[in-house]
């Protein structure tokens, strides 16, 4: 997913997009299906020599059932690599905004193509979705924007990457355990040494598994004894379709929908951290883009990612299904969107504040902290504009007459630096 990132992940310790859900200059975030869920790992540097490394893993890859064959053909002609420590430690310093992110993730060519693989795979995504119950529009949502419908798995050899980031990186227990169950993958005999290439993280096949998620969740659906997400279409889908069901994929349920807000709405509820039922969203004015009230007695959340002036989503629990596969809001929103493109939505309907510059790292470092001087806690500075930054910035915008949407613009930022 190197290309397609957004500026979020948590687990890799670039900016999470529960966060603040900036779009890096780069690229953008590890899914958790491409980094998993981990935490008190820091950076270690390596106490010993490669190569005595490389025994003991060795020693422990065989006590875990991986044959010495296996492990040698993996390990021939190993090579660390400085490309993915720097990717491992980046932090990016420019983001993207969410509507530049969405307009290229989901492009009329992705929307297009996406209707043309819908078609193509309709039998085969009928039976997986019998099977699952994952909409065949969902799955290709995933696969557009995972791997650009499988023409960029990635290019990094995976126990290259792997091994470089349990020898020497941020996490190295984490990625040492994914190593050795890379290697158990090699020893199925599910791909082949020098098939399994992926991301510089280890995220591998069309819709970008790491290791662990693979062992859990990849199927073979082809039957041809190989659980095989790079190049076999029914293994791709039923593997994902699995996988999002096993998330907690609400069957026969929406993901939401855009709404419209009035003039009168609460902003300050506008947060994926505050759940109402629809009936009190309803009564708050929450409509439908054809002003019919929303339907259904379970509960949402409202989000205005580009503040009260862009467009508005009502997001149900298969929303957050999306994101527990990445944790962005920009990424579910993209997903979503495509999946509602391909099987023939429009696009969003309301204009996004294009005018409008998202805040650099240091930008929103300084936004907090000027924040926090105010009396309007952020936090720890750390560039990340997540709840506790949107509640401080909320406050600021009440106190100075302008509306709380906790929206960090360089417009804000500027109003701040001639405020104190």
């Amino acid at each position: 997913m190197d290309k397609r990132w957004l500026g979020v992940a948590a687990v890799l310790g670039l900016v999470s997009a529960c966060a603040g859900d900036g779009v890096s200059a780069s690229g953008g975030s590890q899914s958790v299906a491409a980094t998993g869920a981990t935490a008190g790992d820091t950076r270690v540097a390596a106490l010993v020599p490669f190569p005595q490394w490389r025994d003991a893993l060795r020693a422990e890859a065989l006590r875990r059932g991986v044959s010495g064959r296996t492990f040698d053909l993996a390990f021939a002609g190993i090579q660390l690599s400085d490309r993915v420590l720097e990717l491992d430690g980046s932090q990016p310093e420019f983001t993207r905004a969410v509507w530049s992110y969405l307009d290229s993730a989901v492009s009329e060519n992705r929307v297009r193509e996406g209707r043309a693989k819908l078609q193509a795979n309709a039998a085969l995504l009928s039976r997986v979705e019998r099977e699952f119950k994952v909409p065949p529009q969902i799955l290709i949502g995933f696969w557009g924007i995972e791997s650009d419908y499988g023409r960029d798995v990635g290019k990094f050899k995976v126990i290259d990457a792997l091994a470089t980031l349990a020898y020497k990186s941020r996490r190295t227990g984490f990625f040492r355990s994914e190593l050795l169950l890379a290697l158990q993958i090699l020893e199925k005999g599910d791909i082949a040494p020098e098939r399994m290439r992926g991301s510089w993280a280890g995220a591998m096949g069309q819709t970008q598994f790491i290791p662990s998620i693979f062992v859990q969740h990849a199927l073979d659906y082809d039957g041809d004894g190989r659980r095989d997400i790079w190049d076999s279409l029914p293994d791709v889908f039923a593997s994902t379709a699995h996988f999002v069901a096993g998330i907690g994929w609400r069957a026969g349920e929406s993901w939401g929908e855009e709404v419209r807000l009035p003039p009168s709405f609460p902003w300050d509820q506008a947060e994926l951290t505050v759940t109402k039922p629809l009936e009190e969203w309803r009564r708050l004015g929450v409509r439908r883009l054809d002003g019919a009230l929303p339907s259904g007695t379970d509960t949402a959340s409202v989000l205005i990612p580009g503040g009260h002036s862009g467009p508005a989503f009502l997001v149900r629990e298969n929303f957050r299904v999306i994101m527990r596969y990445n944790p962005s809001i920009s990424y579910a929103l993209a997903v979503a969107l495509l999946a509602d493109r391909i099987a023939g939505g429009g696009p969003i309907a309301a204009a996004w504040p294009r005018a409008e510059q998202p805040l650099s790292r240091s930008e929103a470092i300084e936004l907090q902290q000027r924040l926090t001087a105010l009396g309007f806690d952020t936090g720890k500075p750390d560039g990340l504009v997540g709840p506790a930054t949107r509640t401080a910035l909320r406050g600021f915008q009440k106190a100075v007459g302008l509306v709380p949407d906790g929206f960090a613009t360089k417009s804000l930022l500027d109003r701040l630096r001639t405020t104190g």
